[in-house]
């Protein structure tokens, strides 16, 4: 009797752990296609694209900062950056599911913003959706470019660090 006990008690931590590795998985996916050698963001058309040479990959639907025209100047205006930089970070712990973080502020952003005695501000990323749950409008982010869980969940395992974005108005 008490054999049967461990063994159903056993059998149910054993399915538990399958159901939590499985649940944490599933947020990374694997990318077996072709080296992603540039993301395009183009802001008057909320589109994102990735790139193998010239060869286009995938396109994405995003949405921006709040303040969504014109480049971003100073830290807390709800503008996404325009120009070059590069993915120079990953968060697998983000408040937005996951997340790529972009270069901004360059010196070029550091050096106008401290010739207006301002902030440029900073944490700018692509990311998925607020792992909290709100009511949100078109262009909500703080200056961030936002796509879906899916869609990050993809852009995540595609995209490594280094790897070249061009943001455009």
């Amino acid at each position: 009797m008490v054999t049967l006990m461990r063994l159903v008690v056993l059998r149910g931590l054993l399915l538990a752990c399958v159901l939590v590795l499985s649940a944490c998985s599933s947020k990374f996916a694997t990318y077996n296609g072709p080296e992603v050698t540039k993301v395009e963001i183009f802001k008057s058309q909320r589109l994102l694209r990735v790139f193998h040479g010239n060869r286009l990959l995938k396109s994405y639907d995003v949405e921006l900062g709040f303040g969504a025209t014109g480049h971003k100047q100073f830290e807390g205006d709800g503008r996404t950056p325009e120009g070059r930089y590069t993915i120079d970070k990953r968060n697998p712990n983000s408040s937005f599911y996951l997340s790529l973080g972009i270069s901004y502020p360059n010196a070029a952003d550091k050096a106008f913003a401290a010739s207006h005695g301002k902030s440029p501000g900073g944490d700018i990323f692509i990311h998925g959706q607020p792992n909290k749950k709100g009511k949100r409008g078109p262009d909500w982010t703080a200056g961030c470019i936002a796509v879906t869980n899916r869609e990050m969940r993809q852009l995540y395992a595609m995209v490594k660090d280094g790897t070249v974005i061009d943001i455009f108005p």
